[in-house]
């Protein structure tokens, strides 16, 4: 099914996205996307929906082609301290903010999102499978959020944080049992399950 230019009639409507929600170390990432109303590009989903190789494909076009995008990351010190749902609302926002055009509208991936700056906005579930500016901004949040990942991989090679990104795979977790926690593990995730559960 074809994804739609986007949900409102408003000329400057804004598509935002988070990734590595639920990673157990890095950030949470998230971006915002202003597309033309011309914009057709027949590979662009979800970014869930694509391999690596497609993603890392589309974000140049998506970088050349939008009217405006924003991206920020929210650390793991904020994620802790403030929750991943805060911390992943709060990456929405800052990539919002980084915008040239100032959005008419906002329409939010998922179901959870806090007004900014009195625009109105929606929560779609599933919108980056249904709106194209929540899919550009799903896919440049993953691919800027994996090569931040690759970069720290660098530092603590054991991880292998360039293969699963921070995410709990076995291979993550057996090398936090093995290895113990970095600057860059969320300390309030459980990152090991309970009868590995490590002295945080």
């Amino acid at each position: 099914m074809a994804l739609k230019t986007q949900f409102s009639t408003y000329d400057f409507e804004c598509g935002t996205d988070e990734a590595g929600r639920g990673c157990l170390a890095g950030p949470v990432t998230a971006a915002a996307v202003i597309l033309p109303s011309d914009f057709v590009n027949t590979i662009l989903n979800d970014s869930k929906q694509l391999s690596g190789k497609k993603r890392m494909l589309l974000k140049p076009i998506i970088e050349a082609k939008s009217l405006s995008y924003g991206i920020q990351h929210v650390f793991e010190d904020e994620i802790d301290s403030i929750n991943i749902l805060n911390a992943s609302i709060k990456a929405m926002h800052g990539s919002i903010e980084q915008l040239t055009i100032e959005p008419d509208y906002i329409i939010v991936d998922g179901n959870k999102f806090k007004p900014y700056n009195s625009i109105p906005y929606k929560t779609i579930i599933k919108g980056d499978g249904k709106y194209l500016n929540i899919a550009a901004a799903s896919i440049l949040a993953k691919t800027y959020r994996d090569l931040y990942m690759e970069k720290i991989h660098e530092e603590f090679p054991m991880y292998n944080w360039k293969k699963n990104k921070g995410y709990p795979t076995k291979e993550h977790r057996l090398a936090i049992e093995k290895y113990g926690v970095t600057k860059y593990h969320r300390k309030s995730f459980r990152l090991l399950p309970e009868q590995y559960r490590l002295d945080l």
